[in-house]
């Protein structure tokens, strides 16, 4: 039984309605939006006190940090300053070692950050007092006269109000005071200034010396130095407490770890700290650049899952910076975990009231329409063929879908006449289809099949699937290297590396896609009409040329031009007069070099053109394994050849050539330069003669 077309357009007029008529449903809605309101300026309000409370808690940890660094930096400058006015006062001479040692041991015991008070002599001598930890000292003197080449030890304990003499022992030594930087340049200095120091006496240990010289009666006596190893900040960074699971580092200018928290670190264990959230620390001091090392620096920053917060503080040593890395779990987690609670129980009261809305504006808009705009994505990306209708209550809804898919339909007919890749590059770049270009530097490949005039007059239109199955495989292949495909004439092909997308390495993919196509042929199978392998000619050069959507306002094309294309085109034809698959220019060549194998052929004069380039055949790829002894053997020869053939000296240069015909018989390339210079060797050029060979033709 039939339906009265008539009624059945009234029926669904019936069950469609107007979308304000659907939108108005979601009045309701407006009870769950004043709940996300609320809960959201709570949330505001508590986050801001959190972040508040951590800034109080980074504040706090870098002013003890400072006055730390800055004790640290007076201690050595006062300890220091003490011991020279003891030399410049004469109170103590630089030779006597009984006040001497006193003078160095009591500085280690007074001053808790000290590592080392050290003293080298002109003559290369070296005196130190060195803290081993709390509870021990030791003494040493290396001497060119008593001992030579021994360092003598002297072990005291540290008790309570004094020391005590535990033993001395001598060891061999390698270490040459004369040779470090600090005593080489506080000696030649008029004022002390810092040092980074890692090797000492004892083993390399990372440090920072206060070291200057010292004159008595305006003569130059030695270099007296005062050290602080790392491992002191180290401890004192363990008693700082980051939060329950944050931590603070001390970061010179390059990033590099001054101190992490270690509460065992001294001079005799090395500094062992968890450095997990190092790395944090680091991105930050590069995010911050110049302004981190000048200023106070927060920033918020991620690893992995977690949020962290960052903050970047100069210290008063130079360069030093205060890194502090703060989970923003524990002091934003407590407010995630409350804020949870209250929006369950404000979507709890609300849901009721808001059930039927949220119901209806779900099934009737919200979800027709985001089904809609996934299909004007699709078609945004130029997928059509995802493109589908979808049916809606709402008119509109209803109308929008039909026409996206009638517009999908109408540019999917057109698909196999443009390359829908380079459309998609085009349309996420945000091109505008109107003629426009710029100059741009890439690489444009020419390929073609070798004797296609003569094979098409032969098959007619046989020939038709031979080349539509070699098409597919230059364009697979093409596309598989990054290239866009530019043009088809007839058997030749035309792409181009470089744009849309750019390409730092455009020139190398060029290559290896010429090489995969030679590849492709040859592994394909295809073969004419006498049986013979199909063989292709591929001409490649790189350059600056114009770039973009060439033509008019009713017909554009987006393809490259310039003289650098014409000259691609030139040397694929040139592969005919030297029996070569694959010539490449210069310009080529230089951008890809290290990584392909080639051999130069020799300058030319391309049609249309009087000054030489020079032309190479491409071999392989490197990391292919593309040379083997052999090949480059005949390669040498060649370019050996081809410098004597430039140098007039013809004779050397045609033994060169026959070298590489016995080595590599049938080498078009050679069996040329050989005839030429079998000819200059008879009859010799003249002045004006250029080692250049035009090409008469295209």
């Amino acid at each position: 039984m039939n339906v009265d077309p008539v009624r059945r357009l009234h029926a669904i007029a019936r069950l469609t309605v107007s979308i304000r008529l659907a939108v108005s449903a979601l009045v309701l809605a407006a009870i769950l939006l004043t709940a996300a309101l609320s809960s959201l300026l709570w949330w505001r309000t508590a986050e801001a006190t959190s972040r508040q409370l951590a800034s109080t808690i980074n504040e706090q940890i870098v002013a003890a940090v400072r006055k730390e660094v800055s004790a640290i930096v007076d201690e050595a400058r006062a300890a220091h300053t003490a011991i020279r006015t003891l030399f410049l006062q004469n109170v103590l001479d630089t030779r006597e070692a009984d006040k001497r040692e006193f003078v160095f041991l009591s500085q280690l015991q007074s001053q808790a950050t000290i590592s080392w008070v050290a003293f080298g002599w002109p003559d290369g001598a070296f005196f130190a007092a060195h803290k081993l930890g709390d509870r021990r000292l030791e003494m040493m003197e290396i001497s060119l006269t008593d001992h030579p080449g021994q360092r003598r030890i002297d072990e005291y304990d540290v008790v309570p109000g004094d020391i005590e003499f535990a033993n001395r022992r001598f060891e061999p030594t390698g270490f040459r005071v004369a040779e470090r930087t600090w005593f080489k340049t506080g000696l030649a200095a008029e004022e002390p200034q810092w040092f980074r120091v890692t090797d000492h006496p004892t083993g390399e240990q990372a440090s920072i010396a206060f070291a200057g010289p010292i004159d008595v009666y305006q003569e130059r006596q030695g270099v007296l130095a005062v050290i602080i190893e790392y491992t002191r900040l180290a401890r004192f960074l363990s008693q700082l407490h980051v939060g329950s699971t944050g931590t603070a580092f001390i970061v010179d200018g390059r990033g590099e770890l001054v101190a992490a928290p270690d509460k065992e670190a001294d001079e005799l264990h090395p500094a062992r700290g968890d450095t997990k959230l190092l790395p944090l620390a680091r991105e930050a001091l590069e995010k911050a650049g110049d302004a981190g090392r000048k200023d106070a620096w927060r920033s918020h920053l991620t690893s992995g899952a977690a949020a962290y917060e960052v903050a970047l503080t100069p210290l008063p040593f130079p360069g030093w910076s205060l890194a502090t890395v703060i989970p923003e779990a524990e002091f934003l987690g407590p407010v995630e975990t409350t804020l949870r609670r209250l929006i369950l129980g404000l979507a709890f009261g609300a849901v009721l009231a808001a059930l039927a809305s949220a119901v209806l504006a779900r099934s009737v808009i919200a979800a027709p329409l985001s089904r809609v705009v996934g299909e004007i994505r699709h078609v945004e990306t130029f997928a059509l063929e995802r493109v589908r209708r979808h049916p809606s209550r709402l008119k509109e809804i209803a109308s929008l879908s039909g026409a996206i898919a009638e517009m999908a339909a109408g540019l999917s007919a057109f698909r196999k006449f443009i390359p829908a890749d380079l459309v998609r590059a085009l349309l996420r770049q945000g091109v505008e289809a109107k003629p426009g270009g710029s100059i741009q530097e890439l690489s444009v490949m020419f390929i073609d099949i070798a004797g296609f005039t003569g094979l098409s007059e032969r098959m007619g239109d046989r020939v038709v699937p031979l080349l539509s199955r070699y098409l597919d495989l230059a364009s697979e292949v093409i596309v598989a290297n990054g290239g866009t495909i530019d043009k088809f004439i007839g058997d030749a092909v035309m792409a181009f590396w470089g744009a849309p997308q750019p390409q730092a390495d455009h020139a190398l993919r060029c290559c290896r896609a010429a090489l995969a196509c030679r590849k492709a042929m040859e592994e394909s199978g295809l073969a004419d009409d006498l049986g013979q392998p199909l063989q292709i000619r591929i001409g490649i050069n790189s350059g600056r040329m114009l770039v973009g959507n060439i033509g008019s306002e009713l017909r554009l094309n987006y393809t490259v031009i310039g003289d650098a294309v014409n000259v691609a085109s030139r040397l694929e034809g040139a592969n005919k007069s030297y029996g070569t698959q694959i010539l490449i220019g210069e310009a080529t060549e230089r951008l890809a070099r290290g990584a392909i194998v080639t051999r130069e052929i020799e300058s030319i004069a391309v049609y249309g053109r009087e000054e030489g380039l020079s032309v190479h055949e491409l071999i392989g790829i490197v990391d292919e394994g593309a040379v083997g002894s052999g090949t480059a053997g005949w390669i040498a020869d060649y370019e050996h050849g081809l410098a004597n053939y430039r140098a007039r000296r013809f004779a050397a240069a045609l033994a060169d050539f026959e070298a590489v015909l016995k080595e590599h018989s049938h080498d078009r390339p050679a069996e040329l330069m050989r005839d030429r210079c079998r000819q200059f060797v008879v009859a010799a050029p003249d002045a004006a003669w250029r080692p250049v060979a035009a090409l008469t033709s295209k």
